[in-house]
Parts: structure tokens; sequence; C-alpha cells
């Protein structure tokens, strides 16, 4: 799934233990009636929306990004969000997303583009805008096209790609009838061919191996998009980019975008020091610019937070006094990211490999309290996600959670009894906390987490736009890295970041300890043995979220009568040795949504099979839970070209993912941007694309479009 544009894509593999999912009635799918059931995003774009005219012709813009990236190559497997912000703006895309989250033609690069033939083969006909060039004055066209198509059809082991999907589903490109058609012909049927050629990159990069594994790292010598990359400096931890005075386009409004790596929890220094226009923050820092904006005297409560902590006296507070100033200068914009938070069910081994104590654990939850806590102090909709393959907005959405059930505590009961588990005997104490510490540096870090001023959300993100998280070099040994930043995962030997956002510290039920008034279950146990589940959570800073969540879950757990050992490891282990390698029970983390579920969900929620070695190829399902069916109704979504037809096998697939019971979706994750005030057509971008060329400031005395950045209002804000 993804961010922007595509997303996971599966190539490599870990061991797994093979379940299945057992009888379970679904219920009739929302899609059934005349109302389209995906609906509206939940939460708009929020971005200050101004007419061109308006904004000033010039200036540079100073982004704050996670890192400088190892490479400007997205198809390699160390891309990173960074890479895809740099494409974004200096590569072609033939589809973009629009602000549902839904592909649409790029009127940039393609004239049209559809089905042409579907017997006896898919033909796609490319039409391209008779302008586009690349910057080096060559035209666009059908060689660029085959080039990418050779490099990433997996044919050729030589390139060093991370997917390969849908391109592995092309029998040959050419040319049209004259040089601005693109004929692809498919060998099988391919429902998402508008994932593909999203970015395109020219020949001169795609052609060789060696131009595609080493040219594109450090530098783009030629490019086709609003902006040219001037330049990359890993010294200065910045990327440049300049005007393309080749665009076709409607010019860019910004001289430059200077892409700069700022430490999340040195943005808001950053802000009010006036060194950067731009940053994703926590939600601790959009209190603070929250609280800088207000008039003064005014005591109205703030995103639903408590009363922003000061310094009583003294330098700190003359030095916080000064920073509050400059940060009124500053305004959060907030939406919700194309992602979501999830509660992960390993169901390779013990209590969970059994398909009624992964339903009681799912029923046991409030998911609509577990979003309140996390959203609603932010003002944002407090809504859970229903789908695992899309969100809200997106084609394929439809609330498919009455598959499973929603809470009820006496159906986790009786659930829990017909799997065995029954009251007979205290469950063992653990720690003092009932945590696991993963050795000093876990402490240490745990420790650092409670710093707010270092809060970012924690909440960890699978995989990144348009790239698959894994080498086809690594398909059987299913290896998992983190990358430069701890708030970011990374899996299977590559590094891998998305955007985060800050969270509340949390705490830990005490294990072994009785409940709360109220709580009428007593510990189940089955043989003697506890039901107690592993928990597993990263300990660093940035993880608050996470743990606040971890505890609401740990205690309505704890109400039918499942006990949870939570364990804080090492952000560096948190995925590598327990999410990739199933060393858990219960874990968080979350996934990026797709536009392109049929491709980029599948190897997510694909069935463990054998591998040669006798080990069990889990590809992206670190839950370990999946079934022959479901496998079969992604194959038949990405095979029918009939559009209404593949969003109906899409939601069949997704309640029968629900009925599993192998993850739980909780919400989407909440997008918090601080954006200088005279800044336009940036900021929240929820589940659109940005438009680079129509960023830019303000003129003086100009005002931006009516409402509230442009955006609908965030429901139960």
């Amino acid at each position: 799934m993804s961010q922007h544009a595509v997303g996971p894509r599966a190539v490599s593999r870990s061991v797994a233990f093979l379940l299945t999912a057992g009888v379970l009635a679904v219920p009739a799918l929302a899609g059934c009636g005349s109302e389209d059931p995906a609906g509206k995003p939940l939460a708009g774009q929020d971005i200050q929306p101004a007419a061109r005219d308006r904004i000033t012709d010039g200036g540079t813009l100073r982004w704050a990004v996670d890192s400088v990236p190892d490479t400007l190559n997205t198809f390699q497997s160390d891309a990173d969000p960074t890479t895809t912000r740099v494409a974004q703006a200096v590569l072609p895309s033939m589809f973009r997303m629009n602000a549902d989250g839904r592909p649409e033609r790029n009127p940039a690069y393609l004239e049209s583009a559809k089905v042409v033939e579907t017997e006896p083969k898919q033909v796609v006909l490319y039409k391209l805008d008779q302008q586009a060039v690349w910057s080096d004055g060559r035209e666009i066209g059908a060689a660029d096209f085959a080039a990418q198509w050779r490099a990433l059809s997996g044919k050729d082991t030589a390139y060093w790609t991370a997917r390969n999907a849908g391109y592995d589903r092309i029998q040959k490109i050419e040319r049209g009838d004259n040089a601005l058609e693109v004929r692809v012909t498919f060998s099988r049927p391919y429902a998402d061919w508008r994932s593909l050629f999203s970015p395109l990159y020219p020949k001169d990069v795609m052609g060789t191996p060696d131009s595609f594994n080493d040219g594109a790292r450090k530098k783009l010598k030629v490019t086709a998009g609003p902006f040219l990359v001037k330049k990359l400096s890993r010294k200065d931890e910045e990327i440049t980019l300049t005007r393309n005075p080749r665009w076709w386009g409607r010019p860019a409004k910004l001289s430059e975008i200077v892409l700069r790596t700022v430490p999340r929890d040195k943005r808001a220094k950053e802000l009010a020091a006036g060194a950067i226009d731009l940053a994703e923050i926590a939600p601790s820092e959009a209190r603070r610019i929250t609280v800088a904006a207000r008039p003064r005297g005014s005591s109205s409560p703030v995103m639903g937070a408590e009363a922003d902590q000061k310094p009583r006296g003294g330098k700190a507070a003359a030095k916080r006094a000064r920073q509050q100033q400059a940060l009124r200068g500053f305004e959060v914009r907030k939406s919700l990211e194309p992602a979501f938070t999830q509660l992960a069910l390993n169901g390779a081994e013990g209590p969970l490999a059994d398909e009624r104590v992964r339903r009681a654990v799912a029923r046991a939850l409030d998911r609509k309290e577990l979003a309140k806590a996390v959203l609603k102090p932010l003002g944002l909709p407090a809504v859970p996600v229903g789908s695992h393959l899309a969100l809200s907005g997106q084609a394929a959405y439809a609330d498919n959670s009455g598959a499973l059930g929603g809470q009820d505590t006496k159906e986790a009961q009786a659930l829990l009894a017909d799997a065995g588990w029954v009251r007979g005997g205290p469950i063992k104490e653990e720690k003092k906390k009932g945590e696991k510490a993963a050795g000093a540096e876990g402490e240490k870090a745990g420790k650092s987490s409670e710093d707010e001023s270092r809060n970012d959300d924690g909440e960890y993100i699978v995989g990144s736009d348009g790239k698959d998280r894994q080498d086809d070099k690594d398909r059987q040994d299913g290896k998992a890295h983190h990358d430069k930043d701890p708030n970011h995962l990374a899996q299977d030997g590559k590094q891998y970041k998305q955007p985060h956002q800050g969270g509340a510290p949390g705490a830990y039920a005490p294990m072994g300890t009785a409940a709360p008034a109220g709580r009428e279950a007593a510990p189940l146990a089955k043989n003697g043995k506890p039901l107690t589940l592993r928990f597993v959570l990263p300990s660093g800073p940035g993880s608050q979220t996470l743990r606040t969540v971890a505890d609401r879950i740990a205690r309505m757990l704890e109400r039918v009568g499942i006990g949870t050992e939570i364990s804080k490891v090492s952000d560096e282990s948190y995925f590598k040795d327990h999410i990739a390698s199933g060393q858990y029970d219960l874990a968080l983390y979350s996934w990026p949504a797709s536009a392109f579920p049929a491709t980029d969900a599948r190897p997510v929620y694909a069935k463990p099979v054998p591998a040669a070695d006798g080990s069990l190829n889990v590809e992206q399902n670190y839950t370990r839970v999946g079934t022959d069916q479901v496998d079969q109704l992604f194959d038949q979504a990405v095979a029918t070209l009939d559009e209404g037809e593949s969003r109906s096998l899409i939601r069949k697939a997704d309640s029968r993912i629900w009925a599993a019971a192998g993850s739980i979706p909780l919400f989407q994750r909440p997008q918090l941007v601080a954006a200088r005030k005279n800044l336009v057509n940036t900021g929240a971008f929820g589940l659109g694309t940005p438009v680079y060329e129509d960023m830019g400031f303000l003129k003086k005395g100009a005002k931006p479009a009516s409402g509230p950045s442009g955006a609908s209002s965030p429901s139960g804000a």
C-alpha cells in the first residue's frame, strides 16, 4: 500500500507457520446498494490553496525532511520518502493521486491513456503531451517506457530492483502511429496498469544495470518536471531543486526548493529560528505553534491538549518566550495520512494460532475508543478504519469490519471458553510494571521517550511510496533492517521511511495485579498455563502514542481475561528481530494505503507457502495468517479489467481478511504540518499528491482562497 502512488510489492520472504482461517459467515458487502461505500476522505487536504496570480514569482521554500536519501532512484531498495518527494518534483508521472486518493491522469504528460484492446491481449495506448521533453531537449517517448520495463521486469537480475509487480506482466512496448504514442501490450490482464510509469525515468537511467544501480544515486542529470536537481550535498544534508527552464507546463512559482535534513525533535527550534518554512511536526510542537498563534489573553483549550508546559523563569523562560514569538508566523495544517495503524496478531504459534482466540482479541477491542484517544485531541475525525485494503474516499474502500464484528465482551469470553481457556489460577507476575525492557539500551531509550520535546508519534509504518521494500536477492532470507531514523521501519535488508507525528506518553498496566473495580473477568488459563500474550513495543523517543494505545488495548483484553506481557525493545531491533522474525504475539505498526490494492496489498495478506528449504515464505505477511480464498480473490481482482468487478473482489477479500483476524485496523495516522502563514498550496496533503509548480508565497496584501485551507472541515473535529 502506498502514500502517494504505489506501495509495498512482494519480493522477500521470511520463515512462518502455515495457518488457515476457519469457517465464518461473511455478511453481504456494503457495495451492493446504490450508495458508493467508498465515501469521502475523513479529512481533506489542508494546504492553504491560492490562485497562481496571488503568488509571488520566486522565493525559496526550505522544507524539513528526515534524511538525504542514499539514492534518487525510487525503484531501488534503499530509496526513502525524500527520494519520492524529489521524484514527484522532477520526473514525469503518468498518473498521480487526487485529494480522494484515487489515480488521475497527469495532464502535464498525458493527453490520454486507456485500454484500447483486450483480445487477444490487453493493450494500453498512451498519448503523450506534444511538448513533453527531457531537460536535455529529447522528446519523452517509447524508448523511455521500454527501458523502464526491461529494467523492472525482473528478467535481468543485474538490475538491483526493489519491485517488479506489474512490469512483469508486460509483453512488449512499442511506438504507436507517431512519436507521441506508446503502445504497451500485456502478456496477462493487469487491472492496476495505472500504477506503472509513475515516476518515469529517462532511458539514460534505466538503460543499463550500471546506470540503474549507481548512476542515479547522487544526481539526476536528465529530468522532466517543473524542477531540476541542482545539488545533493550529504555534507550539508540538503538537496536543492531549482526551476527547470525546459518545463512546458505551468511555470513553477518558487525559484528553489531546499529539502533540508532536520531531526524531528529539533524542528520547533528550527522553525522559530527561521531556518525552515515547512515541516511535519509532533503534537507537542503543534500545540506550541497553536498557542503562539492565539490572541493574547485567550484561555481557550488548544487541540484538546493539556496546558503548554513553560519554564517558570530565568534564561530558559526568556529563550522560550522568544521562540514563541517567532512561532507566531506559523500555523498548523492538519489532515490524515494515507496510512493506518493496526494491531498485528501473530498466528504462527502460541494461543493466537487458534482463530477463536484471535477473534476474541478483536471482539474485546473498542476501536472507536482507541481512535478517539489518538485523534480527538488533535481535532481530527476519530473514526476507526474499516478496511485493510483502502481508506475512506479511495475507490476500493468499504467498511467490512462487520465480517468480524464490533466490541462484545460476552462474545469474546464465549470464544475463549470454546477454545478451552477458563478461569483457573493467577497470571504469573512479571516485572513490577509488567514490562520486559530489552537490555540497557532499551531502558535508556524508554527513559528518553518521556521527554515530550523529543516526541514523534512512533507509529511505525512499514514501507514507503512506490517501493517494494525488499530486494530480489533477499527473497529467501527474510532480513529486515532499520534506517537512520529510529522512528521509521524498514524491512528485508533495505531502508524505507515514512513521516511520523507525535503522541502523548503512555503507561502500562501492571501484570498479575487485580483488575480495578468493575472488571469482572478473572485471568484465564488452559492446562495450568495462563493466557498471557507477548505485546512487543519500541522503547525509543517518539513511541508515546504507540504505548498509550498499547496500554488501552491491554486493559481491554484484561476485561475478558487475557493477560499481556509488555516487552519494550530497542527501535533498532523492534522490526528486524521481532515483527519480521515472528517473535511477538501482539504488536502495533502501520501500513500505507494504496490506490492499487490488488497489486500492493496481496503480499501483505498472502497465505504463507513452503520454501525449498522446508521453511515457510511469508512475503510481507508478518502475522502469518492467510487463506487460499483471499489469495484467489486478489488474483482475480488484479486480472479483471472491469473496474467495478475488481473493486467488488477487493472488498470480498477484505471481508475474509477481517474474518481471519490476523490484523485489526485501528485508525488513520494523523498528519500535522507547520507552515509559514504566507506559504500556500502546500501543507498536509492527505491522500493527494503535491503539485510542486503551484507552491509559493503570497504576494503582499494578497489573501488565500476562502475557507479553511480549502479543505473540507474535518468531521468530528
